[in-house]
């Protein structure tokens, strides 16, 4: 009665429906084939694994064969590293009967048409995926999320990424947030899901923030109009004309990537969650310091930086400019300010004028008045000594002066002759 139940209770093998005939292996009974189609899932074991091919029994009549590049979405794979020997494994029907009558199989179209149910589901309800890294290609990552999900460059991280094969073999979790199932086109973003992470705090520093308020941050990005600022987890901006008092031509010449800046807050939006930051205004205004230290009417020492219609530019110190107003460069006219004055000569002028609130400084290289009117003086005196020089020539007693010739004639008796 025990062998009896313990024959009954055997597990079944292949032998239980094959046999071998002239070295094939055929069905004992034909209703044992399994029925299936082009395009059907099938599972089998792995029986043998070749350079080139898998083979996999499914239970049909011979064993399927999985070509190398239809076992992963990962190109250039050696099967061993793939699969081994008794794995079950679930593949597609390609063909059941190729030109030699083999059972054509792929493993990875299988696991798209697996994956794909399960992705879609994941961007309709808005949940995450998971998978390796597996390339890095021209604009961003493959990933392996049982097939080839691109994650473009822009959407790895918050901050721009420069290394992505960094990357390279990590598991990352993404947002599906483009599919195309036409196009077998599945395009993922990290980003959404590290922004999603960091919301919480993101509304916490944006609530913690004061316009006035100087805080410390990290240059995070640098782009055409300014620089990013990293605050703990949000990113302010500092506008290129809030880099420096000094014009900036791009705002490299300021800041570098990952230095420390101490800015000030501008402004923060909270409906936008955008945080303006100025960097000048932490530093001293070399405006300021002119503006307390020099005095109208004083000489200050410059360079000429620039020459316009107008005029000329003339640098007083680093980052302050004072205009020579073409009117101001000389007593006598002047056409162009090139006649007196070229760029990058150093120059003496006088300070005849200071707006603060304008931030303008007007300079002269024209004399005072009073140097002027002194300078005029000596000729006036001379013209008035010459007369006297003039008496001082006059001939003593019995000489006859040019001026006072026909007096002396009144002085002679005419009439004695």
């Amino acid at each position: 009665m025990t062998e009896t139940t313990e024959k009954t209770s055997r597990a079944l093998t292949m032998k239980d429906f094959f046999r071998e005939e002239n070295g094939e292996i055929v069905p004992i009974d034909e209703s044992v084939l399994m029925d299936f189609s082009d395009g059907d899932i099938v599972e089998g074991d792995i029986v043998r694994i070749d350079k080139d091919e898998v083979l996999v029994d499914i239970g049909y009549k011979s064993e399927g064969i999985i070509p190398a590049n239809e076992l992963s979405i990962r190109k250039g794979v050696d099967p061993q590293e793939v699969v081994e020997l008794g794995q079950h494994i679930e593949a597609l029907v390609m063909q059941k009967e190729d030109a030699d009558g083999r059972l054509v199989l792929s493993a990875k179209r299988a696991a798209f048409e697996r994956a794909w149910n399960r992705i879609e589901e994941a961007y309709s309800e808005q949940r995450t995926v998971e998978g390796p890294v597996i390339e890095v290609v021209k604009g961003g990552l493959i990933l392996d999320i049982g097939l080839r999900g691109f994650l473009p460059a822009s959407l790895v991280d918050i901050r721009r990424v420069r290394d992505l094969d960094s990357f390279l073999g990590q598991k990352l979790e993404c947002k599906v947030i483009e599919l195309n199932r036409s196009r077998n086109n599945v395009v993922l973003s990290r980003r959404a899901v590290l922004e999603e992470e960091r919301k919480e705090e993101r509304e916490k520093i944006l609530t913690s923030l004061h316009e006035g308020e100087v805080v410390k941050g990290t240059v995070s990005n640098l782009v055409d109009f300014g620089a990013f600022v990293d605050l703990d987890g949000i990113d302010g901006l500092i506008h290129i004309s809030e880099l420096s008092w000094n014009h900036v031509d791009h705002p490299s010449e300021v800041v570098h990537v990952g230095e420390e800046v101490e800015v000030k807050v501008l402004e923060v939006d909270q409906d936008r969650e955008r945080i303006s930051l100025g960097l000048k205004q932490t530093r001293r205004d070399p405006w300021q310091e002119i503006v307390e230290r020099v005095k109208v009417g004083e000489t200050i020492h410059g360079r000429v930086t620039k020459l316009v219609s107008f005029g000329a530019f003339v640098e007083v110190a680093e980052g302050v400019e004072g205009l020579i107003h073409i009117s101001e460069l000389a007593e006598h006219h002047v056409e162009t300010p090139g006649e007196v004055v070229r760029s990058g000569d150093e120059v003496d002028a006088r300070i005849i004028d200071v707006d603060p609130k304008r931030r303008r400084l007007s300079l002269s290289l024209r004399p005072k008045r009073e140097e002027r009117e002194e300078e005029h003086r000596p000729r006036r005196e001379e013209r008035e000594e010459r007369p006297r020089r003039d008496r001082d020539r006059q001939p003593r007693e019995g000489g006859i002066r040019t001026a006072g010739a026909f007096d002396q004639l009144s002085d002679l008796d005419l009439e004695r002759e």
